[in-house]
């Protein structure tokens, strides 16, 4: 299988993942509750990942910790940002994309779980 295929697949296996979350709590909860419950879920479909891992920012040439975590991190591969908010606004686009930069991941998914229908809740970003 080539790395692009098994990206995508890992890609649709973890949105599988955030849709039986969303299925099964509904919208209007706190961003942790979905945090807690993806993790879960990640877990039950064994897929490996790293919660609020700590992402520290290199500023001319050194790591500084200022306090920054990542949502989820799935197999080094792709960066998750949570939110549970009414709107999903431009500063999150330009926070998940940030954190892409900083942790040189290629692949993010900005996930609002306080929508209907997650798809409306979704943005995938590439760098």
């Amino acid at each position: 299988m080539d790395e692009k295929h098994k990206f995508s697949e890992l890609s649709n296996k973890v949105i599988g993942c955030a849709i039986e979350v969303h299925k099964t709590l509904g919208p209007g909860l706190l961003e942790s509750a979905y945090h807690q419950c993806l993790c879960r879920e990640l877990s039950i479909n064994q897929i490996a990942f790293e919660s609020e891992k700590p992402l520290p920012v290199r500023y001319k040439g050194i790591l500084l910790d200022c306090g920054y975590r990542i949502d989820l991190l799935i197999e080094n591969q792709i960066l998750i940002e949570l939110k549970s908010v009414e709107q999903l606004h431009r500063i999150h686009e330009a926070q998940i994309l940030s954190y892409m930069k900083l942790a040189e991941i290629r692949k993010g998914f900005l996930i609002n779980f306080n929508v209907v229908l997650l798809k409306e809740g979704l943005k995938s970003f590439v760098l």
